[in-house]
């Protein structure tokens, strides 16, 4: 599975294996905020996906190597300290891909030196697209609602923590159910003087 998005696919038919996704969640209030907007904008990931910027996007792996996957990711949260997290303005993929975010503009290194480091031992994988932090609030929708939801974000401007990243499992109705939160507690990253 090569796909970058979080989005239904059809359960795995082999009980031995499980798809994965790893993400750094939006808290409240703006959790809620995001998925108002999918829904008034009619994305079908709505209710079924929570609002996030990916780390690891969807990704099957063996259930028999949940544990050493655990591990790596334990180990990945151990290297890296909480940062900072500013949300601000939205953009759009298009025409590559049909998709409004809202625009990560603190955090965005932070977000791809924890990426790199997912993405490497037992969930190592290649990415369709380059790496690029957001939060999707519309997809898969008509071009009238991907404008409203681009103009209608446009002025949003969240600040929060980061202090922890999230594992998700996608369950069998397609929705993504969190498996297992990780903290940062990594040295903080010193300043040049």
């Amino acid at each position: 599975m090569n796909d970058d998005t979080f989005v239904p696919r059809d359960p795995s038919p082999d009980p031995r294996s499980a798809v994965l996704g790893v993400v750094v969640s939006i808290p409240e209030p703006w959790a809620q905020l995001f998925v108002d907007w999918r829904t008034k904008v009619g994305d079908p990931q709505a209710a079924l996906v929570p609002p996030h910027v990916t780390l690891l996007p969807p990704t099957e792996v063996s259930v028999a190597d949940r544990p050493l996957i655990s591990e790596h990711l334990a180990a990945v949260a151990r290297a890296h300290a909480p940062f900072a997290m500013h949300l601000s303005g939205t953009g759009t993929f298009s025409p590559v891909s049909e998709v409004v975010f809202v625009a990560v503009a603190r955090g965005i290194g932070n977000c791809e030196l924890i990426a790199n480091d997912v993405r490497c031992g037992p969930l190592a994988r290649s990415l369709t697209y380059p790496y690029h932090p957001h939060v999707t609030v519309a997809h898969d929708v008509p071009p009238d609602m991907l404008d409203l939801a681009y103009y209608g974000l446009a002025d949003l401007d969240a600040e929060f923590r980061v202090d922890h990243f999230t594992e998700f499992e996608q369950t069998p109705s397609g929705a993504w159910a969190v498996a297992r939160e990780y903290p940062l507690t990594g040295p903080p990253v010193g300043r040049a003087t």
